[in-house]
């Protein structure tokens, strides 16, 4: 990633409410795998959890970030709603995540 701004003509504030959002929407589609995620993006809901973390400078831990994003302790999520990853997924988020680089 480059240090020039991105989206330099959103406001702060409404980039915070498009995020917000975003987390809500990962929050009712709990369908949305993050195995799938990462296939599709490169990025799921921990890398999300990840980035809140890094930008809070230390004020959030990661697991204190995962329960932003999950809006529960990661585990109960975990427990809840993920499977087994198949062969075929993991080789697409292997590709997929390849692409961040």
């Amino acid at each position: 990633m480059s240090d020039s701004p991105i989206m330099p003509d959103v406001d702060d504030a409404v980039a915070a409410a498009a995020f917000r959002r975003l987390v809500a929407h990962l929050r009712h589609r709990t369908d949305a795998a993050n195995i799938d995620l990462m296939g599709l993006s490169g990025f799921c809901r921990n890398c999300l959890a990840d980035w809140i973390s890094e930008a809070s400078d230390g004020e959030l831990s990661k697991d204190e970030a995962r329960f932003a994003i999950y809006g529960m302790p990661y585990a109960a999520w975990k427990d809840r709603y993920q499977g087994e990853a198949t062969d075929e997924q993991l080789q697409r988020m292997e590709e997929s995540v390849a692409k961040n680089a």
